[in-house]
């Protein structure tokens, strides 16, 4: 789905256009161009970063929740268990790191399945037209039978 296609949905029970006004607009969150220089990129992106904004639409990054759910969950008991032994600052060190080592693990080893099964779908999507293509020996034999 593309995020420019103008919205053509309209309700069949009101004769008057939907309000624009009232509608959130669409935010943009891959934007590919550039202002030509590497700092001048990363100033713009900074401004482009909203906490708030983001969190709000976490679910629809991909691989974020199994990620975060992994890490949170092995975070908690690594930290539980550091904690038996160590100091709460130790445990607290040893939670976050390992919050950070299986978010950021998790999340890498998702994307890359997804690539290769984008790959893969596209390989089968270009093999499909191959597969049922007639070759054209087969066209003039079927055509001096039926003469």
């Amino acid at each position: 789905m593309s995020s420019d296609a103008p919205d053509t949905t309209t309700s069949a029970s009101s004769s008057t256009p939907p309000n624009d006004a009232t509608k959130a607009p669409k935010r943009i969150v891959y934007h590919v161009e550039t202002t030509g220089s590497y700092w001048g990129d990363v100033k713009e992106a900074f401004k482009r970063i909203s906490v708030r904004d983001d969190l709000s639409h976490i679910n629809e990054i991909p691989c974020a929740r199994n990620s975060l759910l992994s890490g949170i969950a092995s975070g908690v008991g690594i930290g539980v268990i550091r904690g038996m032994s160590a100091s709460v600052f130790v445990a607290s060190n040893w939670a976050v790191g390992t919050f950070m080592l299986i978010s950021m693990g998790t999340w890498t080893i998702c994307q890359r399945n997804r690539e290769e099964e984008r790959r893969r779908v596209q390989q089968v999507v270009e093999a499909i037209p191959k597969r049922f293509a007639k070759t054209d020996e087969t066209a003039p034999s079927s055509e001096s039978k039926s003469a």
